[in-house]
């Protein structure tokens, strides 16, 4: 861990947190009807991504350097929030030094990237005196990486338009409580993620969008409701459909053992390998269910990562939001407190290590 320093110093510190991948993702409609791609994470306590910045006065802007030398995003995350904190302090545009820590696993679907993004801005922000708020983290974010995950919004539940940066809708408090048996496909091997197809808008199929939106409405009413079955049947409908793109052999076997050990469904990153077994918490014979699990997937190859809870909020703040009902203020903490980074050219530092999960 990064240690933080004191805030206007010149120096500053930032966190962000990771995910666990998706638990519906595909094209929606926004509040004016037009369509966007969009994405429901899976929050995960846990590891993720810590930033130290230091200004140097005097120095050219350009003199920006980052440790490792590889996070070139993290990088252009860090130019541009030292442009917006000068411009709103009015203090003079210099270089500077970032250096970010974290053990994400990369390529897993995790958030990697965006977690050093918002790590970063947070960093440069806290150097400046400032906290930026979300709705300005999230732009710099996708300016710096041209998607983003909403790690900078809290564990809240929101459908998140990644390419656009804003919030389409926050679907509730809190995600039904869940019980996850984390898991790696394909043996655990990173996923290029820039390497995946990626369809236009515009060209998914009417009938796909009114897909999408079903799925939107029944997760709208799991939260709703905090019914853990009918999250896990969206997370299932929603990966089957990821399928088309990423084709994971083992994806029957997973579901099927789903059903056999009693759980609700499975999730999978949708630009990536992580995947998760969905268990009612409340659900009699828990213990018994999750064993079985970790069993049946030993017996699949299946290598299990972590099992972890979820469920629960932080304090609440406002989120910025974009389309249809707002449901109230959503947790973040401080700009300078806080993680996620699909593989890819700029990212070939560090492979998956899945005992760290």
């Amino acid at each position: 861990m990064i240690p933080r320093a004191a805030a206007g110093t010149g120096t500053g510190t930032g966190q962000a947190p990771c995910h666990h991948g998706e638990i519906l993702q595909g094209v929606f409609l926004d509040g004016a009807g037009r369509r966007c791609a969009g994405l429901v994470t899976l929050p995960m306590a846990g590891p993720g991504s810590s930033a130290a910045y230091v200004r140097r006065p005097g120095a050219p802007p350009e003199a920006l350097t980052v440790v490792p030398a590889d996070r070139t995003k993290a990088a252009r995350a860090a130019a541009l929030a030292a442009r917006e904190c000068a411009r709103r302090t009015g203090q003079p545009l210099c270089g500077g030094e970032l250096r970010l820590g974290g053990a994400i696993p990369v390529g897993l679907g995790m958030g990697s990237s965006s977690s050093d993004v918002i790590a970063a801005v947070r960093a440069v922000a806290d150097a400046y005196g400032l906290r930026l708020d979300p709705s300005t983290v999230a732009a710099l974010a996708v300016r710096a990486e041209q998607a983003s995950d909403p790690l900078m919004l809290g564990g809240r539940p929101v459908l998140f338009a990644q390419r656009e940066g804003r919030v389409l809708e926050v679907l509730g408090p809190a995600l039904p409580p869940l019980v996850v048996v984390g898991c790696a496909l394909g043996g655990g091997a990173p996923v290029d993620t820039l390497s995946l197809p990626v369809a236009a808008v515009a060209d998914v199929d009417r009938s796909d969008v009114r897909a999408y939106e079903r799925l939107r409405a029944l997760l709208r009413r799991a939260v709703a409701t905090g019914s853990a079955e009918l999250l896990g049947a969206v997370a299932t409908a929603s990966a089957r459909r990821g399928q088309r793109v990423l084709g994971h052999p083992e994806f029957d076997a997973l579901t099927a053992l789903a059903r056999r050990v009693g759980a609700v469904g499975v999730q999978i990153a949708h630009s990536g390998a992580v995947a998760g077994v969905l268990f009612d918490p409340a659900a009699p014979g828990l213990r018994h269910r999750v064993h079985g699990c970790l069993h049946a997937l030993d017996a699949h190859g299946i290598p299990a990562t972590r099992t972890f809870t979820t469920g629960t909020t932080t304090s609440p703040e406002e989120i910025p939001h974009h389309g249809p009902a707002q449901h109230g203020p959503a947790p973040h903490g401080p700009a300078h407190r806080g993680v996620d980074r699909p593989a890819g050219p700029d990212t070939p530092r560090r492979p998956a290590r899945l005992p760290a999960l």
